[in-house]
């Protein structure tokens, strides 16, 4: 690397370090209250003229959710908290943290993790978390604060962090209980010597099987397993990654729900993104190789159908736009931690982190945008959606780049 090169690349280290550290400020002013995609039945007045059944719900959350401009404020709907996002941002402030060694991360990341404990649901076995809003998906109808395993695993994760980098036995513990709540709630759709698929939610009724909710589960059992030599969890980490794997398509891509036709979603940007780092983290965990083949190959359909030339995310591999800042963010987590297998995914990463600060960024307040189509852009901010899922992955590429800049 020449002069010029190094030059460049400590200053763009500067500026991404600086954008992150912005983000994070900004979700503390804002005491980590915002708007969320699905939020649409916090509205009283939808949710009285429209929370009785599932297409009447269905019509509330997507008609907000796909409105060209913001109107949750015209709709009463209220800025809450998303507990997802909570893990999210303490998972970035603890990334921030390993780099910097400043306790002002370090604190915040562990004000929130106390958060988190502090709301915790205990009445299914082990400790979980839900969204924040009644949610009704294709497959389920979700309560306020129904605990799900997709958030209660990205929960887990930050947990996990926290206690890699800072030893308290807490954190840990927090991790086998919530491993507890994974396997030991409803439902287990398939069980046998060589797979398992759990449900999203913990509900006897739910057979809809969701590829990355198994996916998700098998990294955290494999976390928590090599840690605590547990031969059981691990045993259930590498049912969990076989499921998935098989289910991986000829051309090397995975459909959202199994079967494909239990949903409309196909082969899209960051459902897919989330499972290949799965697999990605699953064999540094438990040192195997058995999955390299698959993950390649999985990794190159995402690049080459799930992203345009100039770095921007697809929608799904037949569908360009909206291009969509959860994309962006997943592409960037997903290509910095695929560098550990191949060093050139990180330029990818570069590349659509570039491409999204052009184009999904407001440089006035320092906040990411939601969506862009080619007519016009959707210049409104989801929290959790678009922030914490971007902390989240600026973190991880400045952890993958080199130690970040402490000024």
């Amino acid at each position: 690397m020449n002069r010029k090169q190094l030059y460049d690349l400590n200053m763009n280290r500067r500026k991404n370090n600086q954008i992150l550290q912005t983000l994070l400020l900004n979700a503390k002013t804002d005491q980590y209250r915002g708007y969320n995609k699905h939020d649409g039945l916090l509205s009283p007045f939808l949710s009285r003229l429209l929370g009785g059944s599932r297409i009447p719900r269905l019509l509330a959350i997507q008609s907000l959710m796909r409105a060209p401009v913001n109107l949750r404020p015209l709709f009463g709907v209220p800025r809450s908290i998303n507990p997802k996002g909570i893990g999210l941002f303490s998972h970035a402030n603890l990334n921030l943290y390993a780099k910097s060694q400043k306790d002002e991360y370090r604190q915040e990341a562990e004000n929130l993790l106390s958060w988190l404990i502090e709301r915790g649901n205990t009445s299914f076995p082990g400790i979980s978390w839900g969204y924040q809003y009644p949610w009704q998906d294709v497959g389920f109808f979700a309560p306020a604060n129904f605990p799900n395993r997709v958030v209660t695993c990205w929960i887990g994760y930050a947990f996990f962090r926290a206690w890699e980098l800072l030893g308290k036995e807490e954190y840990l513990d927090i991790c086998k209980r919530i491993c507890v709540f994974l396997r030991q709630s409803p439902n287990r759709i398939a069980d046998t010597d060589t797979e398992l698929c759990f449900s999203y939610v913990p509900d006897k009724k739910v057979t809809w099987a969701v590829m990355d909710v198994s996916a998700l589960c098998g990294k955290l059992f494999a976390l928590t397993g090599t840690t605590l030599n547990d031969e059981d969890l691990l045993a259930d980490a590498a049912r969990c990654m076989n499921w998935v794997i098989n289910r991986q398509t000829p051309y090397h891509a995975w459909y959202y729900t199994d079967p494909p036709g239990d949903s409309h979603i196909t082969h899209d940007n960051y459902h897919s993104g989330i499972i290949l780092d799965c697999i990605a983290d699953y064999m540094m965990t438990t040192g195997t190789d058995n999955f390299r083949e698959q993950y390649l190959n999985g990794l190159e359909f995402y690049e080459n159908n799930l992203f345009c030339e100039n770095g921007a995310p697809k929608w799904m591999n037949n569908r360009v736009t909206p291009y969509d800042i959860h994309g962006a963010a997943q592409g960037i987590i997903t290509f910095s931690i695929a560098s550990r297998f191949n060093s050139s995914s990180l330029k990818k990463a570069e590349q659509i982190l570039t491409w999204t600060l052009k184009n999904l960024y407001n440089h006035k307040t320092g906040n990411f945008w939601y969506q862009k189509n080619k007519i016009y852009t959707k210049k409104f901010t989801l929290l959790r959606w678009c922030n914490a899922w971007m902390a989240r992955a600026i973190s991880e590429f400045l952890a993958t780049t080199g130690k970040t800049d402490n000024g």
